[in-house]
């Protein structure tokens, strides 16, 4: 072999090693995922050599990036609804490879295509048997789902899905799943558990995650679940700990193979609605923010851009009747930070109002017209608590009121 025939066959090689079929390293986008690895940012390489390894063995295999995660997920098929995703988990779970195979959910709008997508790099939504292919060696994935893993140098023991005789929550997987069906946007936010019987919270999860719910111990074992996310109307569902399989009759509970959906179908605030911007803080005696602010406000703006016709009134509350300094917004706007804050004296009112203007501004500086938005100022006129209790900071807050949509 001459240098010319040999520099050919090497600049062919290194051409072949980056064309794998049918796989994405681009952000994904919004919908459910059948994941079967997941890898830390630092490490697309071992993702991508993980897919080229499932390629080959004969699996429609692709991967991709998800920045809230700040993972890489190895995805064997994408889908644009929950149940058709959990479905095809539950035939890749039973085929005995890839027994530890989750959905993965990617918050957003998701986009239905009319026609089935031409480019290779593009998540495809139809499904592909999965082959009966020796198991390829894969480097060891950062697991994301919550399972039992081995050192990466010790073999691990195929694990088989197991039904029981009597299915109830403590040996059932659970996925709560929080989507707008309006606008097909799979949506970001926490489920609080509550103990039905004895009124009282045991915890709080996330949405779009598996799960096993805690047992409340009671006679009844009666579990409520209430989805709270700034944006939308509060939506409450029940569930029974002992039998849950006789609420699958009911429309927002569905069995799928082995797990349980629950669905909160989540709907945009209506005209008379008041939520708070429980999320929103401010820095003491200022009508600054503080930075984790920053997400709830920008579900705020989501708010009024997805709706041009809402109108709203931001209520400005403080805990007590305070009188002195107040650190305003300088000139240069620095929402989150107190470097170039101007300095006033005023009341409790004034700081309550000076609060809601902060976030009116922020909200025009973010595109949304300022005459969509009035202010109305209370000071510690409306507290929830006791202004000594130890909830009394819960008194300072901004409430945001639809007055049209």
């Amino acid at each position: 072999m001459n240098f010319f025939t040999l520099r050919v066959f090497l600049v062919i090689l290194v051409l072949q090693s980056f064309c794998v079929v049918g796989q994405s390293a681009g952000e994904l986008k919004a919908g459910y995922y059948v994941v079967v690895a997941a890898y830390a940012s630092t490490r697309e390489d071992y993702a991508n050599r993980y897919t080229q390894q499932l390629t080959a063995s004969g699996h429609t295999a692709q991967y991709g990036f998800n920045t809230k995660k700040n993972l890489y997920f190895v995805y064997l098929s994408y889908f644009t609804d929950l149940k058709s995703a959990l479905v095809d988990m539950q035939q890749v779970r039973s085929k005995g490879q890839f027994t530890d195979a989750w959905v993965r959910v990617v918050s957003g709008d998701i986009v239905l295509a009319e026609k089935p997508a031409t480019d290779e790099t593009a998540p495809k939504t139809e499904n592909k048997p999965i082959e009966s292919t020796p198991a390829p060696q894969p480097i060891p994935p950062v697991e994301e789902k919550p399972v039992t893993t081995l050192p990466a140098d010790e073999p691990e023991e195929e694990q088989k899905l197991v039904q029981y005789p009597v299915m109830t929550l403590g040996n059932t997987e659970v996925f709560l799943s929080l989507y707008n069906a309006t606008n097909n946007r799979v949506i970001d936010g926490d489920v609080q558990v509550i103990d039905t019987e004895r009124n009282r919270l045991i915890t709080t999860v996330k949405g779009n995650e598996y799960l096993i719910l805690p047992d409340p111990k009671t006679k009844s074992g009666q579990l409520t679940l209430i989805a709270e996310v700034f944006g939308y109307r509060k939506q409450q569902v029940e569930i029974n700990y002992p039998l849950p399989l006789r609420d699958t009759i009911k429309p927002y509970i569905e069995l799928m193979g082995t797990t349980l959906a629950v669905k909160f179908d989540m709907t945009r605030y209506h005209r008379g609605d008041i939520a708070t911007l429980y999320h929103v803080y401010f820095f003491n005696d200022a009508a600054i923010m503080l930075p984790e602010s920053k997400y709830e406000l920008t579900s705020l703006v989501e708010l009024m851009k997805e709706n041009p016709n809402y109108r709203i009134k931001l209520h400005g509350h403080t805990n007590g009747n305070y009188h002195g300094k107040i650190l305003q917004l300088g000139p240069d706007q620095n929402f989150f930070s107190l470097d170039g804050a101007r300095q006033t004296i005023g009341s409790a009112k004034d700081l309550s109002f000076q609060r809601a203007e902060t976030i009116k501004e922020y909200l025009m500086v973010n595109g949304i017209d300022g005459s969509r938005i009035e202010i109305k100022a209370w000071g510690g006129k409306r507290p929830l608590y006791d202004r000594h209790s130890a909830n009394a900071k819960k008194n300072v807050r901004v409430e945001v009121e639809i007055l049209q949509e």
